[in-house]
């Protein structure tokens, strides 16, 4: 009986640790004008789900962020913000607020997908795809 019910603790242990399988980071929405951004200045460089972000320092690297897409989930925020699933978001923008107040600004499109308070500052998992 006590190898059972180790291995149901450790079975549940691990079906909790698999659950994240990217990095965590903070997100919040930012709003326009969105031009021109510190990847293509003023040209058309959004995709046309409306789904971009700006990223701080961590994820910037110089600019070779610019194009990189990410898919990213809400995991945590005020007043159970969260709203399931997930979204993919490209990489347009350097934060331009200092210090930035997030890893990720999302457009409002995304942030609203994911989040439904606006303006929140939520807990998100994200993986580059």
């Amino acid at each position: 009986m006590k190898s059972f019910t180790a291995l149901i603790l450790l079975m549940l242990l691990c079906s909790n640790t698999l659950r994240v399988s990217g990095d965590i980071g903070t997100a919040t929405s930012y709003n326009p004008p969105y031009l021109p951004t510190r990847c293509g200045g003023y040209s058309q460089q959004f995709p046309e789900s409306g789904f971009f972000a700006a990223v701080s320092d961590g994820l910037w690297d110089n600019g070779a962020a610019c194009g990189r897409r990410y898919r990213v989930r809400c995991i945590s925020g005020p007043r159970g913000s969260c709203k399931n699933g997930e979204i993919t978001v490209t990489v347009v923008d350097f934060c331009k607020n200092t210090p930035c107040p997030a890893m990720m600004l999302l457009s409002k499109a995304a942030f609203s997908a994911i989040s439904s308070i606006p303006d929140a500052n939520i807990n998100v998992e994200y993986t580059e795809i």
